[in-house]
């Protein structure tokens, strides 16, 4: 799989890329909660039974989980800021067919349409990577990651006074025009990344993976209704198994796979990967309870009495404080690298439920809650990306963040499956109604705080950073400490990057490609046209740079040891430059 450039010049990168594509990611997120207000009230709204009425919600899961990884790799090969549009295209349809129905089955479509979006992320953090200079590109990335939460968070008090106040319809229409602006946002301000990936579409790949992860999820959300040892239940996850064992049998044969399994059981994306998952489950458990909690009557003994939007509010500091997080961990990480961020977030995350326990009996205790958790949240999922576009190729990285947030999804699901069966469980009687019990409430927190104990033990077993910084544009984690012995050791190239007139250009990126395709080093160019790319090993190279209102450059240079100089004019078309 290797790593080319569109033949497009590049345009100087927009200071409105990140906000525009951080408000893209928040929209999508924004799917995954909209019915929550509604949820109690859907099979009466549906006019369908309550084991069919949570299909919305499940087909919304279920096509987010198979669309991210795919668009993922789509946007590697044809373009992020394509799939980002088409994604953001797709959400906007599938709202305006749910705000027109209320037909079940048309409505599970326009769902399933809408999470189709959830591919937007993985694709906006890929565009950040292959855009954004070193020294922006950590607390981008973080803010584009905590936009799942930050969109879940905000959307609740939003959609609580939509659905008390209107049309519970409206709900789709409001998420019909933020697309739309979202879309018109990324038309203005966002260019096409110039990296591409070659090679073609897996289409077996896909359709591999979306069953498998269709067999596995399906009995994780449904399994309440049908009963975990039940045969479809039971059976559906052998099935998943089996498939997804042929799936990852036959990737390791494909010549350019959907997903590159050799890359994903590094250590460093593995564990990473399995971190994921933890904290998507811990997450998710602050989500179902508290508003749970906020709203139950007073007669309880325990319930809060509040109404739905006062709950969705109490509940929002969660998502605002992820927001916030992303300059801090920007700080964080470049002085002790993500790993250790990483690890903070979840000790914070711990703490936060541990206090929780005893912090149920009043709305503004469930407030602190909330801060909190949010914190460590965000600083979690902020380092997520940066631990995984520093282990991967570029020309990986969208496929690569697809399924790091299909990890988190996976993880939102079992915590949806667990939590809902302890609260089931423990609920008591109240008129023929069962209502949560605080003991069900504690019971969940303590499970979030077991999830966060075992993603912490799996941050642990993170390669050790030998530099704390923000991603670097690199092949992979695994040759850092290569590529920073090669500086002191081998040298590496260095020149200046000249105009038609010979004049220097400024902020040209300026890429370093190994023999086999693969990105060993990227940088952009000073104010004076200098450039330096430390190499890995001794060798033949090619160097490719890319300016705006230049046409692309692409020269070969062999490096035998110590600094090159090596000048790359623009104006001159690819040429073999000995070194």
């Amino acid at each position: 799989m290797t790593h080319t450039t569109t033949q497009q010049p590049a345009r100087r990168t927009s200071t409105a890329v990140v906000p525009v594509l951080a408000f893209a990611g928040i929209v999508v997120a924004v799917m995954q909660t909209l019915l929550v207000p509604v949820i109690k009230d859907l099979p009466k709204l549906l006019g369908t039974a309550p084991s069919n009425a949570t299909w919305v919600l499940t087909s919304t899961l279920l096509a987010g989980a198979v669309a991210t990884p795919i668009m993922g790799r789509l946007g590697d090969l044809f373009g992020k800021r394509r799939m980002l549009l088409m994604s953001l295209s797709v959400m906007v349809v599938g709202s305006l067919i749910a705000g027109f129905t209320s037909d079940l089955l048309v409505m599970i479509a326009g769902r399933a349409l809408q999470g189709f979006a959830m591919g937007a992320i993985p694709l906006g953090i890929g565009l950040m990577r292959d855009m954004l200079p070193r020294e922006k590109l950590g607390s981008a990335m973080a803010l584009m990651s905590s936009s799942i939460g930050v969109g879940g968070g905000l959307a609740l008090p939003v959609a609580a006074l939509v659905a008390q106040h209107a049309d519970w319809h409206f709900l789709f229409f409001l998420a019909a025009g933020l697309g739309v602006v979202s879309i018109v946002l990324t038309l203005v301000a966002v260019p096409e990344s110039p990296m591409r990936a070659e090679g073609t579409f897996d289409v077996l790949g896909a359709i591999g993976l979306s069953a498998g992860l269709v067999l596995f999820l399906l009995p994780i959300t449904k399994g309440s209704d049908w009963g975990w040892s039940s045969g479809t239940t039971l059976g559906l996850f052998g099935a998943s198994a089996v498939v997804l064992v042929l799936w990852g049998v036959m990737e390791l044969r494909v010549k350019a796979p959907l997903v590159d399994l050799r890359t994903t059981v590094r250590r460093s994306v593995l564990f990473t990967n399995l971190a994921s998952i933890m904290v998507g489950v811990s997450f998710y458990v602050v989500s179902l309870v508290l508003p749970q909690l906020l709203q139950l009557p007073k007669a309880t003994g325990y319930g809060l009495g509040q109404s739905m939007v006062v709950a969705g509010l109490c509940v929002a500091p969660l998502g605002l404080t992820m927001m916030f997080t992303a300059p801090v961990y920007a700080r964080i990480s470049a002085k002790y690298g993500p790993k250790v961020t990483l690890i903070i977030g979840m000790l914070i995350i711990g703490i936060g439920y541990g206090a929780g326990l005893g912090l149920m009996s009043a709305a503004w205790q469930t407030i602190v809650i909330a801060v909190v958790l949010g914190a460590g949240i965000g600083l979690a999922y902020s380092s997520l990306p940066a631990l995984i576009v520093g282990s991967v190729p570029a020309s990986e990285t969208g496929a690569a963040n697809g399924l790091n947030t299909l990890m988190r999804s996976i993880g939102t699901s079992v915590s949806s499956a667990v939590i809902g069966m302890v609260l089931a469980n423990t609920a008591s009687d109240a008129g023929g109604v069962a209502v949560p019990t605080m003991h069900g409430f504690r019971v969940s927190f303590m499970i979030a705080t077991g999830a966060v104990a075992v993603g912490l033990v799996m941050a642990l077993f993170l390669p050790r950073q030998r530099q704390a910084t923000t991603p670097q544009l690199r092949a992979s984690s695994a040759e850092d400490a290569a590529l920073e012995r090669a500086h002191e050791v081998l040298g590496g190239f260095r020149g200046r990057v000249l105009s038609t007139d010979g004049e220097p250009v400024a902020r040209a990126k300026v890429t370093l490609i190994d023999r086999r395709g693969r990105q060993a080093g990227a940088t952009l160019s000073g104010e004076d046209g200098s450039y330096a790319l430390a190499v890995p090993a001794q060798g033949a190279y090619v160097l490719a740079a890319r300016a705006a209102g230049h046409g692309p450059l692409a020269s070969s240079a062999t490096h035998s040891g110590d600094d090159r100089a090596v000048d790359l004019d623009l104006a001159l078309p690819g040429e073999t430059v000995p070194a």
